[in-house]
């Protein structure tokens, strides 16, 4: 399940993920934050929560994400994943060498630090 994160930044859009993640939550739910927040401010700051391991992910959802991230791509500023996964941190870490912008993991005891980090503008 997704759900939006409230109180960040309006240049920040969050999500958390718990449980499952089907195909039509990355449609209902992240997609139109992201398309929100590509629209309103050209460039997109973005932190996931991860408390659920990631093959909880459809292959729906997995598509879905990938499409997005692929249209938006050259709009990523900061892309922050709270995670107790080391692989999905190091997947983020990595992501700065073929992005445009700046991806971090984190872990679950230092979300503080995400949040603060994925706020504080480029």
């Amino acid at each position: 399940m997704l759900k939006i994160i409230d109180n960040l930044p309006e240049y920040v859009f969050g999500l958390r993920a718990t449980g499952d993640v089907s195909g039509d939550e990355i449609k209902n739910v992240l997609v139109p934050g992201l398309e929100s927040l590509s629209a309103k401010f050209g460039e997109i700051y973005y932190i996931l929560v991860l408390e659920t391991k990631v093959e909880n992910f459809s292959a729906g959802a997995w598509i879905r994400d990938m499409i997005t991230s692929i249209k938006h791509f050259t709009k990523w500023k900061k892309i922050a994943i709270v995670t107790n996964q080391t692989a999905v941190k190091k997947f983020a870490d990595a992501f700065n060498y073929v992005s445009p912008g700046h991806a971090k993991g984190f872990s679950p005891n230092d979300l503080e630090e995400a949040l603060i980090w994925v706020s504080l503008k480029l």
